[in-house]
Order: structure tokens, then C-alpha cells, then sequence
């Protein structure tokens, strides 16, 4: 529930900066409809992870491996959820579904099947990872767009330092069900360097807006200090796990990432509120 209302307020938060005016229809058509397809990604990657769930202590409670539902139930569930939340995505716009769908494919089809096989599937799951702020803007204007892109690519780079960071924290958990999420395969030197790095690519993505050159979206220099300051509390528990490479610097770094992530969205929001009032 928590990954699923973080998707939706990534949308929402989305929608806001690319909405000339508020449409709570399509605002609610947007959180259902969100919420849905995320909820059916999940149930997806969990009847094909059914047996690997069952091997790590984070996941042996979930419904199919602790014995409370069925692989059939779940896929009927899960279907269900991907034909409401199409639906009500298609109704906001054409163009906001396909997205949907394609994140959908993504994660189930692509992603899932990859993380027993190879790190790089952080890098595949960080599309559809990147889509739910993209998507909002899409649903409020209709069309995909420089702006559009540029809030694919804050959340596409984000991903990698708070994935990373949450596979070192669970590395051995992840071991028993034989995920690789880390780059290297090992909580080495060479991850924490690639953590610090794609953390500085994530902070720097996020001003850019700041500059004027991504279309109607734009950043004050106020409201550019408030994200660049959060950006470095999030480097500072990435430098700290390059220096000490333990579990609770891992875990201290992702609770900075979802920080970072949610803070720096409603940054974004607030100040083209704010803007739109002088």
C-alpha cells in the first residue's frame, strides 16, 4: 500500500504542475486509476515470485505463499485492477492509458523475470519506476512533452541510488531468493561509488528546471535552494555509506531517498503555487 500511494502522489503531484486549471474529476479518475495499476503490477510480480517470496522473511507473509489466496484468485484480482485502472486512465486520455500500460508491461514482463538474472534490471524497472510523475503531466495536458520528460528523468535517476540502497540494506534477504539488485552483485566499494554518483545525477536533474530552458516547467531560485538542500541531506547518507558500507547506513540512505523523492515533489508543486500568485 505504501509503494501504491507513493506512485499516486508522484501523478497527482505531476498533474498539479502541468494543470492550467484543477479538475478534480480528473484528479480522482487519476488516484484511482493509479492506484489501481499499481496494484495490479504488484499483484502480477507476486504470482510469478510466488515460490521466491516464500524463501525471504520481507515477503513470506504476502497472500499466495502464506496459503491465503490462490494463484487464481490473485490473477483474477490482479486482472480486474488492470482493466479498471486502463479504463479509468483512457477516460482521463488516450495517451495517459498507453503510458499505463507500458508501465505495466514493463514491470511484469520485463523487470520481474529480470532480478533472478541480472543487475541490470534496476535499470529496466527504473522505466516504469520513472512513469507515475511523468504520467500526471501527460494526464493534465494530453500530450508527452519536454516537461514531461524532465520529470521522467528526475524520478528515472532516483531510482538507482534508492534501489540500491534498499538492496544493500535487504542483500541478504535478497540472496535467499536470489535477486541481484546491487550493480556489482556485492556490497563493495564499487556500488557505494556508483550510489554517490547517481545520486549526484539525481540532484542535478532536479534543477534543471531552474535554468528555463524545460518549457512551462520551471523552478524558482528559492524553490531550487529547497531541492538542492534536500538533494544534499540524501548525498550525505550516500557519502556516509561509501565510508562505512553498513546495513544501517543502507537503510538511513533509502528512508533519505523517500524523503528526498516526496519533499522535492512538493517543493515543485508549492512553488509554481506560489509563482502563479505574484
Amino acid at each position: 500500500m505504501r509503494l501504491a500511494l507513493s506512485v499516486v502522489f508522484s501523478s497527482v503531484a505531476g498533474y498539479f504542475l502541468g494543470a492550467e486549471t484543477f479538475q478534480i474529476s480528473e484528479v480522482i479518475l487519476l488516484t484511482i486509476g493509479g492506484y489501481a495499476m499499481v496494484g495490479a503490477s504488484n499483484a502480477y510480480n507476486q504470482i510469478i515470485e510466488r515460490d521466491l517470496d516464500a524463501l525471504m522473511d520481507r515477503t513470506k507473509n504476502r497472500p499466495i505463499p502464506s496459503g491465503r489466496m490462490s494463484v487464481n484468485t490473485a490473477f483474477a484480482v490482479a486482472s480486474v485492477l488492470a482493466a479498471l485502472g486502463l479504463f479509468l486512465l483512457y477516460t482521463i486520455n488516450p495517451i495517459t492509458a498507453l503510458f499505463g500500460a507500458i508501465s505495466i508491461f514493463l514491470y511484469v514482463s520485463i523487470y520481474t523475470p529480470l532480478k533472478t538474472k541480472t543487475p541490470l534490471s534496476v535499470f529496466v524497472g527504473a522505466f516504469p519506476g520513472a512513469i507515475p510523475f511523468m504520467l500526471g503531466w501527460v494526464a493534465a495536458t494530453g500530450e508527452f512533452s519536454i516537461e514531461a520528460g524532465t520529470l521522467f528523468m528526475i524520478q528515472f535517476f532516483w531510482q538507482f541510488p534508492h534501489f540500491w540502497a534498499l538492496g544493500w540494506w535487504l542483500y541478504n534477504d535478497y540472496k535467499k531468493g536470489g535477486f541481484f539488485m546491487l550493480p556489482t552483485g556485492k556490497r563493495d566499494s564499487s556500488t557505494a561509488l556508483q550510489i554517490v554518483l547517481y545520486t549526484v545525477w539525481t540532484i542535478l536533474i532536479s534543477l534543471i528546471p531552474v535554468l528555463g530552458i524545460t518549457g512551462s516547467l520551471r523552478l524558482s531560485y528559492l524553490g531550487a535552494s529547497i531541492v538542492l538542500a534536500l538533494g544534499l541531506f540524501m548525498l550525505y547518507h550516500a557519502i556516509q555509506l561509501y565510508k562505512f558500507r553498513a546495513e544501517k547506513n543502507a537503510k538511513q540512505l533509502m528512508l533519505a531517498s523517500v524523503t528526498y523523492i516526496t519533499m522535492m515533489q512538493l517543493v515543485f508543486v508549492l512553488d509554481k503555487i506560489v509563482r502563479e500568485w505574484e
